[in-house]
């Protein structure tokens, strides 16, 4: 016996999409995006940067090894929704813990599966990413596209996702082996600026021997500069860099007194505190097969991404950052430094998860510019 439809994605041109709900039973109105990522559902359900979104998966198949503690990038995920070609709720896997729905309904939310994602994600491709309803299979389409006109995407979701309180970690903390024997005793000590930080934003840190104290988003740069870091990382988040001005603030105050280190939105912010613009991309870029070349090298880097915002390459003249890392595909500027002031920033993921480890590196060049600094205090 056939399953009847009980969901229904609008799209706010007017496409309807009929489909199979999991997870919460939830009305939301969401930014539709889609991700490239065959596998890393999980990582990419707990990703603070799809906060408001709803992600349409292009991999057929999603939900088949289940869930499990150890891979969450955050504590509580906060994406708006996730679209599914199929959707599996018998996962089998020896480290699955419990399954993909029943996590999504535990935090409310929202899954629809049994829809064309082919379509949809080439209607994304062709007219780009825009708001979606995700509701009841009987809403009528008139009704649902008044509820998206009527409903404005929120600007605050930095502010939602980021730390409340500010907190130190260690390696030991989090039962982390460091990767280096050569810090000759020195840990250095990393403020992370959390706009919605990957916990492997975190773990990369600390594998390198880092003490890291993360702050909230809002953190200004006297508070930072009392605690004395060798070192500020600017984390990824969700949204318009432009929503963040508190941030951008901070990061203009501190830029030439420490080593800065930003990743994704922490690159946007860092651009815009040097001056320069951002825009938004048709439909962003989320995956994890971006090939990005290193100017500086030569080197062709495979890379996970997801934003939807860029660095205008042409507001960066006459900022003192200079274009380090380049996407092959679109040609859109990928990372930016300004060494004398040993400051630089990536506009993808180093620290992966789910992803590629090609460009783990870029956490070493950090951990290089705070030990010159050692060099020449002595």
């Amino acid at each position: 016996m056939l399953r009847e439809y009980d969901r229904k994605l609008i799209t706010e041109d007017g496409a309807e999409y009929l489909g199979y709900g999991f997870g919460a039973s939830k009305e939301a109105v969401l930014e539709l995006v889609f991700n490239t990522s065959p596998v890393g559902y999980q990582e990419i359900l707990s990703d603070p940067s799809y906060t408001d979104q709803a992600v349409v998966m292009t991999y057929p198949l999603i939900g088949n090894y289940g869930m499990c503690a150890d891979d969450y990038e955050t504590e509580t995920p906060t994406i708006g929704a996730l679209v599914v070609r199929e959707y599996n709720d018998e996962p089998s896997n020896f480290r699955a813990e419990e399954s993909l729905g029943s996590v999504m309904k535990r935090y409310g939310i929202p899954g629809i599966s049994g829809l064309d994602t082919r379509k949809l994600n080439r209607s994304i491709r062709d007219l780009g990413s825009r708001k979606a309803l995700i509701t009841s299979a009987d809403t009528p389409l008139e009704k649902g596209l008044s509820i998206i006109r009527s409903t404005s995407l929120p600007k605050d979701a930095v502010s939602r996702v980021s730390s409340k309180e500010i907190k130190t970690y260690t390696a030991a903390d989090l039962g982390i082996k460091s990767l280096r024997n050569d810090t000759g005793g020195l840990a250095p000590k990393v403020v992370l600026i959390d706009c919605g930080a990957k916990q492997n934003i975190l773990r990369s840190l600390l594998a390198r021997s880092c003490q890291v104290t993360v702050v909230p988003w809002n953190t200004d740069a006297e508070t930072i500069l009392s605690m004395e870091p060798d070192g500020v990382m600017l984390s990824n988040g969700p949204g318009d860099p432009t929503d963040v001005p508190e941030t951008i603030a901070t990061v203009k105050a501190l830029i030439g007194k420490l080593p800065i280190f930003g990743i994704c939105l922490g690159h946007q912010i860092l651009s815009l505190a040097y001056g320069a613009k951002t825009y938004k991309l048709l439909f962003g870029h989320r995956g994890g097969n971006h090939p990005v070349r290193d100017l500086l090298t030569g080197r062709i880097e495979i890379t996970s991404q997801n934003h939807s915002y860029a660095v205008d390459e042409a507001s960066l003249e006459g900022t003192g950052l200079s274009v380090t890392h380049r996407n092959i595909l679109d040609n859109t500027v990928e990372g930016v430094a300004c060494l004398p002031d040993l400051a630089f920033s990536v506009q993808y993921h180093p620290e992966s998860s789910p992803g590629p480890q090609d460009s783990t590196y870029l956490f070493d060049r950090f951990l290089n510019y705070m030990e010159a600094q050692y060099a020449e205090a002595d």
